[in-house]
């Protein structure tokens, strides 16, 4: 597949096959992706590839917590609440969602059960958890390559028929997810990312995110034409 078609046509995946993906599949992807620039050559990430019952795990306790009222734990401070355009942004997407899927806006059950699969990790067959060394804080410009590394990932899983969902939803009980995937007290979980076969009648796969026109955050500086 051509690089810009492979972009173009990548989107989110929410709903999956109940099908296991290969791990020689998954090691190819990582391989391929693992080429994404970092600062200084530093490649800070930690790739956790986990799947059946400590997956299984994950989303029951995920799941039990968030129900329970445990408020979210992640491992690096981040803002809770978006605001202004970015937070028009959110809603925008969340708002094609849930036409797709026929949510009505006072259906307060179908909302509540779209919120938990995020928890849940979309119910997908693999997730895979980023991590970086403590060491590194304040690690700003870890979190950058990570993001790198992750877009290799979906891009390379997109091409081999595999869809993804970067998910920050999945990590939010970070004491969850560390236990059961028993990562290393001496690294921080900075995202994870579903991964499996995409559900073909799962209709909301079928949104694509819309996207800025580019004269609307791109300025050219220097250029004889500007």
């Amino acid at each position: 597949m051509e690089f810009q078609d492979l972009v173009r046509e990548r989107r989110s995946i929410r709903g999956y096959q109940n099908k296991p993906v290969p791990r020689a599949v998954i090691e190819e992807i990582i391989e391929i992706a693992k080429g994404a620039p970092s600062s200084m050559n530093t490649q800070p990430w930690h790739v956790h590839v986990v799947t059946g019952a400590p997956l299984d795990r994950i989303r029951q306790g995920n799941t039990e917590n968030m129900v329970s009222g445990v408020p979210p734990k992640r491992d690096f401070p981040m803002k809770e609440a978006y605001e202004g355009l970015h937070r028009k942004r959110q809603i925008e997407v969340a708002v094609q969602l849930f036409e797709a899927m026929g949510i009505e806006r006072n259906d307060k059950e179908r909302r509540t059960d779209w919120v938990m699969r995020g928890f849940r990790q979309f119910d997908a067959p693999v997730s895979l958890v980023l991590t970086y060394d403590k060491c590194l804080e304040p690690a700003a410009i870890s979190h950058f390559d990570l993001g790198a590394v992750s877009y290799g990932i979906v891009l390379a899983a997109w091409e081999r028929g595999l869809g993804t969902v970067i998910n920050g939803q999945g990590i939010m009980q970070s004491d969850v997810v560390r236990k059961h995937a028993n990562i290393p007290d001496d690294q921080n979980i900075m995202i994870c990312i579903a991964m499996g076969y995409p559900n073909d009648e799962f209709v909301a796969n079928e949104v694509k995110s819309r996207r800025e026109k580019t004269d609307t955050f791109v300025r050219f500086v220097g250029f004889e034409d500007a």
